[in-house]
């Protein structure tokens, strides 16, 4: 049986948690980005809170909350039981 997981893939199990969540967002942001021309990005982390932006297609679309608290979260939650994540409004310049 193969137990590599595509999501876990290239991070260092003895990195910081802050550096591991960052490299696991960035996972789910290259499925994002191959299936649904968005991204999501991790802004901002204080140890329990960490707050994510949504961009590309992502942005503004009326399902974002559906993937952020399904999809997103569940996976976060996966491996960082006790981290919140919050969507943060995107930045206009």
């Amino acid at each position: 049986m193969d137990n590599t997981n595509p999501l876990t893939d290239g991070i260092n199990t003895d990195a910081p948690v802050e550096e591991r969540l960052s490299k696991l967002i960035d996972n789910l942001s290259s499925y994002i980005e191959y299936y649904h021309g968005g991204s999501v990005k991790l802004i901002t982390f204080d140890g329990s809170v960490a707050q994510i932006e949504f961009g590309g297609a992502c942005e503004g679309c009326p399902l974002s909350l559906n993937t952020l608290h399904g999809w997103i979260t569940g996976t976060v939650h996966q491996f960082f039981p006790n981290i919140t994540l919050e969507e943060v409004p995107t930045k206009k310049t």
